[in-house]
């Protein structure tokens, strides 16, 4: 999948930072943000949130992905899907997505979703070879 324009990395890394400001981290002080080009055209952003129960805090690519779907203005028309992601720290420092949020990017932008990395553009696959996905279930 190739995004529909030109991404532009700089601005998407601005949205993540700015997302990342208001992330609730009030546990750990790490506060995480992201932001994403979706196929219809938009720009979504997540912020991680923490709980008391460590173990239920969101990710920011959690709460990307619901704004992915709560977004949505034509809800009879396809899953839309990612085509370009980046996440930073609290120092607006690039960060690649742990595994579990990897999964949940695949799910909606696959195997050709562009991740920034400190390492340059690589595209999903590169992160999360051999991933698990919808196809498998699909007998």
């Amino acid at each position: 999948m190739t995004p529909p324009v030109p991404v532009d990395w700089t601005a998407l890394r601005a949205q993540a930072r700015d997302a990342m400001s208001r992330a609730y981290a009030p546990y750990s002080g790490y506060p995480v943000g992201a932001a994403a080009l979706v196929d219809d055209g938009r720009t979504i952003t997540g912020c991680n949130v923490e709980n008391a129960s460590y173990g239920l805090a969101l990710c920011a690519e959690c709460g990307l992905i619901s704004e992915l779907f709560a977004g949505r203005t034509d809800n009879d028309g396809p899953a839309p899907r990612l085509t370009a992601f980046t996440c930073v720290d609290g120092a607006g420092d690039l960060l690649v997505p742990c595994g579990r949020c990897r999964q949940l990017l695949w799910e909606h932008g696959g195997p050709d979703l562009l991740v920034d990395t400190a390492a340059g553009i690589r595209p999903l696959s590169e992160l999360l070879p051999d991933a698990f996905g919808p196809g498998h279930l699909r007998g």
